[in-house]
């Protein structure tokens, strides 16, 4: 059993997915399950000899994004319950870790924090790792999140949304090649969160490395302020327009490259 089948099985279908979806869990056996709770923990740090979980990850990460084009919740929580993950379904006060923004509305005040109006989709936690955040509706002042920015900019580390753009690194890869795409690991620990934890370059680059060098900072990511590279590694998106003139541009964004930083610094460090 793996997800790539499912996901493929999904976009061939011609009825309901429950009818994909049933007989390819009454399929998975217990250990399908007890694989993916390998993952539900950042204390082994488990992902430096398993590639394959992350990828298989990633392919239930498809799913996720699949269904959430119509989107298709009843199909969307049975399979991923079934796979022991837990929805998140609170209208808690907005977190980043937790919810992700799929509209603004402006509000009058621009210091206005962000508060969540209402859930559009549930998000899933297996255990301490963030699956899929919860999409949600919000109020804020321009301050801190900009409509036609926070909702409209593309989508980092994400396949497909019916709503905006997105980025991840299957994209232009081909129909194998593509599904090696590695799982982003997000773990909220009672130490405090780790975002993209299985990767190794600081966000602010390395100082005293030579330009373009492994793990140094491009020209297009010194454009964003460390601020602004906080939030997107954050939020998987921008939530206001760039302080730098020359990061308006559409071109800049579809160069960016921040799919290797991390949070905490130092989270892979030897010692």
């Amino acid at each position: 059993m793996n997800a790539r089948a499912l996901y493929e099985a999904l976009l061939d279908a011609d009825g309901p997915y429950e009818d994909v979806i049933a007989p390819w869990l009454d399929q998975a056996a217990a250990d399908y399950r007890a694989r993916l709770r390998i993952a539900a923990t950042a204390d082994t740090r488990w992902w430096a000899d398993d590639a394959d979980l992350l990828e298989e990850l990633y392919a239930l990460g498809r799913i996720s994004d699949f269904l959430l084009l119509d989107p298709q919740l009843p199909p969307y929580l049975h399979l991923f319950t079934a796979l022991g993950m837990t929805p998140v379904l609170e209208q808690t006060p907005f977190d980043p870790f937790l919810h992700e923004i799929t509209e603004v509305e402006q509000a009058e005040d621009p210091d206005s924090p962000v508060e969540v109006l209402d859930v559009r989709h549930p998000g899933l936690m297996l255990g301490e790792l963030l699956f899929n955040r919860a999409g949600v509706r919000v109020r804020a002042g321009a301050a801190h999140a900009e409509r036609g920015v926070a909702d409209r900019w593309p989508l980092f580390w994400t396949h497909r949304r019916a709503h905006r753009p997105t980025r991840d690194l299957s994209q232009g890869w081909g129909g194998n090649s593509q599904w090696r795409t590695d799982f982003r690991l997000d773990y909220r620990t009672a130490d405090g969160d780790l975002l993209n934890v299985a990767e190794d370059a600081p966000i602010d680059g390395r100082p005293g490395l030579p330009p373009n060098a492994y793990g140094d900072l491009g020209p297009d990511e010194r454009l964003l302020t460390p601020a602004e590279r906080r939030e997107l590694l954050r939020h998987r998106t921008l939530l206001r327009v760039p302080a730098a003139p020359a990061a308006a541009d559409a071109a800049w964004a579809a160069e960016l490259w921040p799919f290797e930083w991390r949070l905490p610094d130092g989270i892979n460090e030897p010692g």
